[in-house]
């Protein structure tokens, strides 16, 4: 809870002890009417004062302005009667405080936790100074400065990279658990964490202008905003306060002097108290109580589900969504890679697991982390020599002796031309991959011609096949037999 929460709660607490003890203890007379004044005081004097500024800024008919004059006009009705009946306007107002704090609790709540679950606020930025590593506070590092980013830490501040090689790690701003590379010369945001090399960057944004801050800046302010319905009460509130206010008078000041003018008895007590019933009984007290309460059930039950909502103002758009679309990973998916099948003619699956593995031992990216996993045994890493990191391609390295090369289709073309082994790497970029490439008309219906061309123009299969399928495949070999 924040102060103002634990204050207003104090407040409640003290209101309900004096209510129940005045219950229990007799008290009459003026006694009781200080205590009962006391109480109402206790509970509802900000909203007294809200009221009484609104009068003087000129906004005088909202909310505050009714919750005052019918918990007001309650008092003046119970004195009148001389009933001591003062438990109405108390209750009144006691219900409405703590909607208002049921509320703002689960709001903050919910902020928090979000808050925290964007765990992306930098604790300070790296500047060299005289061969050295200094950590200065972000908002101290303007504009154009050269910060350094070590692996492991958050990218503080939105910059250019100057010098050095990297892979980032975006999930906590983009969902997406797949790494970035970052090299010299592409921009950076803020909220990024490094993962592999050191980056300078130099800085092209104050810390109150980066991506992270504007972020956090959003979530921590998103509570401001209230719903429609609760708009609406304020909205009601300058129309229909100023009605009934009007008409209370109307009804206590006419009525007599039409009588006075009639030449009858005025009867100003009588239409006093109607005047005093009809504005207390047209105050929608339970609409005004019942709202925040509303919002805060619904709030606390979706945070209890593990779904946080910033504001009433969302929870009641959420009301009128029919379509929902997901961010895919990280919300729907957990975001982390792991090795589902390995697919190769001729080396054992664990051999090759193992090969690649060793290979990925020094790299602490996603991937490599998955490799590693699937391996599922303790890594030897006398086993492994010449690593080497090619930014956008993989991982080579000499396993027992043997060249290992861990990466991406362009890493594997540069690994058979460094062997002398000609390829040649075709991209479809709406191509399936390996299998599923059957039906015609797909774009990539054609590479398995192709390749099996390739093939046979190199001697390395023994019958070219012109086309797909066992008859085309017959005709080219007349045993009726197709070698693979």
């Amino acid at each position: 809870m924040t102060k103002k929460q634990k204050k207003m709660l104090i407040r409640i607490l003290i209101t309900a002890a004096m209510l129940v003890a005045l219950y229990i203890i007799p008290v009459t007379g003026w006694l009781r009417l200080a205590l009962y004044l006391t109480a109402y005081l206790v509970i509802g004097y900000d909203i007294l004062k809200k009221a009484g500024q609104g009068i003087a800024n000129g906004r005088v008919f909202d909310e505050n302005f009714l919750m005052a004059v019918a918990t007001v006009g309650a008092f003046a009705l119970a004195i009148y009667e001389k009933s001591g009946d003062y438990n109405e306007a108390i209750a009144v107002m006691l219900f409405y405080q703590i909607g208002e704090l049921f509320q703002s609790y689960a709001v903050g709540k919910s902020r928090k936790n979000i808050s925290a679950l964007m765990d992306i606020r930098p604790d300070y930025a790296n500047i060299e100074q005289d061969g050295q590593l200094v950590q200065v506070d972000p908002d101290e590092v303007a504009i154009g400065t050269v910060i350094v980013v070590q692996p492991g830490e958050k990218v503080p501040i939105d910059g250019v990279v100057t010098e050095g090689s990297s892979t980032l790690n975006t999930s906590a701003l983009t969902g997406e658990s797949l790494p970035r590379d970052a090299r010299e010369g592409d921009e950076v945001i803020s909220g990024c964490i490094n993962m592999t090399g050191v980056l300078k960057i130099r800085t092209t944004k104050a810390f109150g202008e980066s991506t992270v801050s504007k972020i956090l800046e959003l979530v921590e302010n998103s509570s401001s905003r209230k719903s429609r319905s609760e708009d609406f009460i304020a909205k009601f509130a300058r129309i229909y306060t100023p009605v009934v206010c009007y008409s209370a008078l109307a009804l206590a000041i006419i009525p007599p002097v039409i009588r006075l003018v009639g030449g009858m008895d005025g009867q100003w007590e009588q239409w006093v108290y109607r005047a005093l019933t009809f504005l207390v009984t047209s105050c929608p007290c339970a609409l005004v109580v019942s709202i925040p309460l509303s919002f805060f059930a619904g709030i606390g039950g979706a945070s209890h589900e593990g779904i946080l909502i910033k504001g009433s103002n969302y929870l009641e758009t959420l009301s009128q969504v029919k379509t929902v679309v997901f961010d895919k990973t990280g919300t729907l998916t957990k975001g982390v890679f792991e090795v589902t099948a390995v697919h190769h003619s001729d080396m054992d699956e664990q051999k090759l697991l193992e090969y690649a593995a060793l290979a990925e031992c020094a790299s602490s990216h996603p991937i490599s982390k998955s490799l590693q996993k699937a391996y599922g045994k303790a890594i030897d890493r006398s086993r492994v020599t010449d690593i080497e990191e090619i930014s956008g391609h993989g991982i080579t390295a000499k396993v027992d002796g043997h060249t290992v090369a861990a990466g991406n289709s362009k890493l594997m073309e540069k690994a058979c031309r460094d062997k002398g082994v000609p390829v040649t790497l075709r991209l479809y970029s709406r191509g399936g991959h390996g299998y599923g490439m059957e039906k015609r008309g797909n774009p990539t219906d054609q590479w398995p011609e192709d390749a099996e061309k390739w093939l046979f123009e190199r001697e390395i299969l023994p019958v070219a096949a012109q086309r797909r399928g066992t008859e085309n495949a017959a005709a080219a070999d007349p045993s009726g037999k197709r070698e693979e």
